[in-house]
């Protein structure tokens, strides 16, 4: 194999490892249903809808099953009605969520070759450096939400949506008093944590490798 090639498949083994981080920590998250269960409780949702904890959760699971699942056409709450503005922003969600399962789908097999074979080379120490500049972005980010967590809410909106119909109006799609923006903020706390423990273990493992070849050698 040439040189040349070699690089851009260590470049394309790289590139689908954090690709595939980025993506399982995001299933993870969205898939995440204790969270919203817990935030029931801790956030008192339900003071701003009429039915019980069982049921709610009852009409989250199907709003999940229609995000998740591609062959889910329609979109039905059984105890919220959907406007057509309410519809067509939870498609564009659910398409979010297709392109993401897609890229993790590619991603994983590729990236796990990758990693076994840094780790057979013994060059799982080449993590370190991208690990420790990937674990400042989620720091950034939540310094970011600290600060101003409804602008860094909007300008995310503004980033994956070319339209307003994010902006729900709890007359025609009272869904939007069960999803208050703290549990979304929740939501993005988890992601990042997650991302900082996958990309500190990356880091750890290469490290660690790094201390076994140094003792090796002595």
């Amino acid at each position: 194999m040439g040189v040349k090639k070699k690089i851009a498949l260590e470049y394309l083994g790289f590139i689908c490892l954090f690709l595939a981080v980025l993506s399982l920590c995001i299933t993870i998250t969205i898939n995440f249903r204790p969270l919203y269960a817990l935030d029931i409780d801790f956030l008192d949702i339900l003071d701003y809808t009429t039915i019980g904890k069982k049921e709610l959760l009852e009409n989250f699971d199907q709003l999940m099953k229609y995000l998740n699942n591609p062959f889910v056409q329609t979109l039905k709450l059984s105890d919220f009605p959907v406007s057509q503005s309410g519809a067509f922003h939870f498609y564009e969600v659910k398409r979010l969520f297709l392109l993401n399962y897609s890229v993790l789908l590619i991603t994983i097999v590729p990236a796990i070759v990758f990693l076994r074979y840094l780790k057979k080379k013994g060059w799982l120490w080449r993590l370190m450096r991208p690990s420790q500049i990937g674990m400042i972005i989620p720091v950034v980010f939540l310094f970011l939400m600290l600060i101003g967590f409804d602008q860094f809410f909007v300008q995310f909106h503004s980033l994956f949506f070319n339209n307003d119909a994010w902006l729900f109006n709890p007359a025609t799609d009272p869904i939007i008093n069960v999803l208050p923006e703290e549990f979304f903020m929740h939501c993005f706390l988890l992601f990042f944590l997650l991302l900082e423990g996958l990309l500190f273990l990356l880091y750890r493992s290469g490290k660690i490798q790094l201390k076994t070849a140094a003792k090796d050698t002595e």
